[in-house]
């Protein structure tokens, strides 16, 4: 199935709205599950592309030492998350910008780690965004970075969203299809992976649609 790009922002209220309401319980906990086994005990980290905080908020939780910054190009995404935010208590370590994880304003290695779930499908080209990240990790710092993969048709993808949102609304079901249309196959994540100086990271097909690039940890 040939990629079919949709907008790289989500920025009207009806989208963060629709995104917000949508069940990433399960998703969201194996994902912060998986930055925990990487190593992630404190420090400082950056989340590109928060959406509505809820990564950020229950890494907080499960991780009292950790310091987030969490980044999105979405207003309405970012005001919703900072009333999670708020509502969780935890305004006091979790910071949300408006920033472009293309160009960030970030001195060099300035992050104890970087994460992100499913914002390269968004970036028609994420190769500056896999440099900013590259450019922004401390050395041996933890890479959890994680999006769906793109399947071979379009009945594959529907068969997909029909398997992981059928309690959604025909609006969010669309919105999932779309960015399955708009992913990367892992081979396509391999070619890029190999043009940024990541060193130790790799390449993993993490569930039946998504794949991460991941490093672990180095407290040393």
């Amino acid at each position: 199935m040939k990629r079919i790009l949709e907008p790289e922002v989500m920025d009207t209220r009806e989208e963060a709205e629709a995104y917000d309401a949508m069940d990433h319980g399960e998703v969201s906990d194996l994902f912060v599950g998986r930055i925990i086994e990487l190593g992630a005990c404190e420090g400082k980290i950056l989340d590109l592309g928060t959406g509505t905080a809820d990564i950020p908020i229950l890494l907080a939780q499960r991780l009292p030492k950790i310091q987030i910054v969490g980044i999105d190009l979405s207003l309405n995404m970012l005001k919703l998350g900072e009333a999670h935010v708020a509502d969780a208590g935890l305004a006091d370590r979790i910071v949300l910008e408006c920033v472009d994880a293309k160009s960030l304003p970030y001195p060099d290695q300035s992050f104890d780690g970087i994460i992100s779930n499913s914002i390269i499908h968004h970036i028609p080209d994420p190769m500056p965004a896999l440099r900013e990240i590259s450019r922004t990790v401390r050395s041996g710092g933890l890479i959890m970075i994680r999006d769906l993969i793109r399947p071979e048709t379009p009945e594959a993808a529907q068969t997909l969203v029909n398997q992981y949102a059928a309690d959604d609304t025909a609006y969010q079901k669309n919105l999932l299809y779309n960015s399955f249309r708009a992913a990367f196959t892992i081979a396509e994540v391999e070619a890029m992976h190999a043009q940024v100086d990541l060193p130790d990271a790799t390449v993993v097909q993490s569930s039946d649609r998504h794949w991460s690039i991941e490093r672990p940890f180095d407290r040393s």
